[in-house]
């Protein structure tokens, strides 16, 4: 029986695809949790629809993450420290304080998206990446002065 999934179920398929599975398994199993719909043309209709206006969000969503890329690639930041004699910092400086500080910049962008390797924890001028779309990235410099 053809049916089309509403969500990803392991070894089977990922959300709104179009796959075979057993009678039984469909009657007992995928329908009566609502995890499967019958694959019927009305249904392959709605699903295109579905799947057009995904596709036209995620574009969307890249084509916003590209404008910040580039808005952030030509963009430095300094940010202030108290730093020992020896230009190590007081602490240091990770993924959430520099999205904190870019959220006070007028830059929303989560902590998960600024790609640092390990915490920032001397002065310095530092590369940093930043992935606000699975398929966009930019780098930023970020320069660290004492406080």
């Amino acid at each position: 029986m053809k049916v089309i999934l509403k969500e990803k179920i392991e070894q089977i398929g990922s959300a709104w695809d179009v796959v075979n599975v057993k009678d039984g398994f469909a009657r007992n199993f995928l329908f009566p949790r609502g995890l499967a719909l019958e694959a019927t043309k009305g249904n392959l209709k709605f699903i295109d629809e579905i799947k057009r206006e995904k596709s036209a969000l995620k574009e969307k969503e890249k084509q916003q993450a590209e404008a910040l890329a580039n808005k952030l690639r030509n963009a430095s930041f300094t940010l202030a420290f108290e730093a020992s004699p020896e230009d190590k910092l007081y602490g240091s400086v990770d993924a959430q304080a520099l999205a904190k500080f870019l959220a006070g910049e007028g830059y929303a962008i989560d902590k998960k998206d600024i790609l640092l390797d390990e915490p920032i924890k001397s002065l310095g001028v530092f590369q940093v990446d930043i992935k606000p779309h699975p398929e966009v990235t930019a780098k930023i410099k970020v320069w660290i002065v004492r406080k």
